[in-house]
């Protein structure tokens, strides 16, 4: 699509004098004016979340991480480990089910920043600059593309988890607490890793470093087994591990679990909605920074 640009030039009159140009166009600010802009981010965002929808059934093989790991890391650790963990006062299953749902809210850095690295270093980036599209609308889509796919990863752990015997003590306002908790989550890490993945620019590289930053922090989080028993140095890196307060918050929302020890763990719902809000706050400018000026792709 191209646009046309017409440019006024004075004219003459019958007697050689020229003629003053016409009156400027125009120009409207206010609500009217506020609301078409709004209509048109949310026009393009729809579009480009759609168009990353579509490459879904092309490319099946980038929901395996929403999918097949936290499969496998059910199955593995509730029939390998569950066997030999013991945990005072309740079922493995419903110890470790709402620990797999927090540690996937923070595992969903991997997924968006690999797909934002690839969009990125493919020039698709580049090629939506060229278009008349905001901003704002090509890395929200981004972030609501990569949301829903951790959402049907979610999906899959419930029902995975109820399947093999969880049972979640929940009633309308906990199951709308936790629905809000896991939303905001995935908001905040996924823009966490947005901002990764234009740090990077390489799948590979933001795999690298997020498993190698994640998977420790997640074995820490009291996600496998209580961090009451764990030593002394890990406990005490534990107890504010950021991914145990995500832990701890889904637990108490599903189970009515009270953790002890730091501030986080005694009051992990309003720890968790700090670390998210903090990352949102730092994550979304800069990674809105780094969209205009990242150079185009070679």
């Amino acid at each position: 699509m191209s646009t046309t640009s017409v440019m006024t030039s004075p004219t003459a009159s019958p007697a050689g004098e020229a003629e003053a140009p016409g009156p400027t166009p125009e120009v409207r600010f206010g609500p009217a004016a506020n609301a078409g802009t709004f209509r048109r981010y949310v026009r393009e965002t729809s579009l480009l979340v759609g168009r990353s929808m579509r490459m879904i059934p092309r490319v099946p093989e980038r929901l395996f991480d929403v999918t097949l790991q936290p499969i496998m890391f059910t199955l593995l650790f509730l029939y390998v480990f569950g066997s030999a963990i013991d945990v005072p006062g309740m079922r493995y299953q419903d110890y470790l089910l709402p620990g797999l749902l927090g540690q996937g809210l923070a595992f969903g850095v991997m997924g968006a920043g690999a797909a934002t690295a690839s969009d990125f270093s493919s020039g698709v980036v580049d090629r939506f600059r060229s278009l008349p599209v905001t901003r704002l609308a090509v890395i929200s889509a981004q972030v609501i593309g990569q949301m829903l796919e951790q959402i049907l990863g979610m999906a899959i752990v419930l029902g995975l988890g109820l399947a093999l015997g969880w049972r979640p003590d929940l009633d309308v306002a906990g199951f709308f607490t936790l629905a809000g908790l896991i939303l905001l989550g995935l908001f905040a890490f996924t823009w966490f890793g947005v901002l990764l993945g234009m740090t990077f620019r390489s799948p590979e590289a933001v795999q690298g470093v997020g498993f190698a930053t994640l998977f420790p922090l997640a074995f820490l989080a009291g996600t496998f087994v209580p961090i009451e028993g764990m030593a002394a140095v890990p406990r005490a890196i534990a107890q504010w591990d950021p991914i145990s307060a995500l832990v701890a918050a889904v637990r108490q929302v599903c189970q009515g679990t009270d953790s002890s020890g730091s501030w986080q763990l005694e009051h992990p719902v309003p720890a968790m909605i700090g670390w998210c809000v903090l990352l949102i706050v730092v994550c979304v400018p800069l990674a809105l920074r780094r969209f205009d000026r990242t150079p185009a792709a070679n």
